[in-house]
């Protein structure tokens, strides 16, 4: 998967420094970002180099929001299926309750759901999160958005990170993303624009909250596959 080596780099460094100050404990770091902005690269990216330096053992691990999908079939009963990906289309009290077990269970392997693109869809069980794991990188939309139930996220992070990206560089990886799963490229353009934008535009301002920002901007180093 290309990366920007640098950036993944000076990721992985600050967790281990996390990590080191953390003493043995579980830390949930959290990367956070509007839709195209490259934070599920960047999240797995420093997943990678940490457990690369551990040997490849299971150091770390991504635990990613869109796991937390709500099922195609609620969307329609609930008449959101239009906007998929909007705030209210998740379920952030189940997400909430889950980074809870992650980081008190410690003693056994906790599993995950994981947003399988292939069924469009959330897949139970698909993430696992190994006893002897100590980093999980928490990465999604919405975490320091200013509403319950996401409002208890950072207190639950050590450190959370916005990936800032310009609108016309998430507006060109979301049209190739959405181009690549199979929509005309009028219609990736139309949901990039309309959907995409607007849930940004909740996204965006919650930067604020974050610890540190992370510049997203180079294309070419961040292969988009959300």
């Amino acid at each position: 998967m290309p990366e920007n080596e640098g950036m993944s780099e000076a990721g992985a460094a600050r967790a281990e420094e996390l990590l080191l100050a953390a003493q043995g404990e579980r830390v949930l770091l959290g990367i956070a970002g509007s839709p195209g902005s490259g934070k599920t690269t960047l999240a797995r990216a420093i997943v990678e180099r940490v457990n690369e330096r551990a040997g490849g053992r299971p150091l770390a691990a991504h635990l990613p929001m869109d796991g937390f999908h709500l099922a195609n079939t609620t969307l329609d009963a609930l008449g959101r299926h239009d906007r998929k990906g909007a705030i209210d289309t998740f379920d952030a009290w189940g997400f909430v309750a889950t980074l809870h077990r992650v980081a008190a269970e410690q003693t056994h392997t906790v599993y995950v759901p994981a947003f399988e693109r292939a069924v469009d869809e959330p897949v139970a069980a698909s993430i696992a999160i190994e006893p002897e794991t100590r980093l999980v990188v928490v990465e999604g939309n919405y975490l320091l958005a200013d509403a319950e139930p996401w409002s208890r996220i950072p207190s639950l992070l050590a450190e959370s990170w916005f990936v800032s990206t310009p609108e016309d560089v998430r507006l060109a990886r979301l049209i190739d993303r959405h181009t690549r799963h199979g929509r005309t490229p009028e219609a990736a353009e139309a949901w990039a624009r309309e959907v995409d934008g607007a849930n940004a535009a909740i996204i965006e301002p919650s930067r604020m909250r974050a610890t540190r920002l992370v510049d997203g901007s180079q294309p070419e180093a961040l292969r988009l596959d959300e």
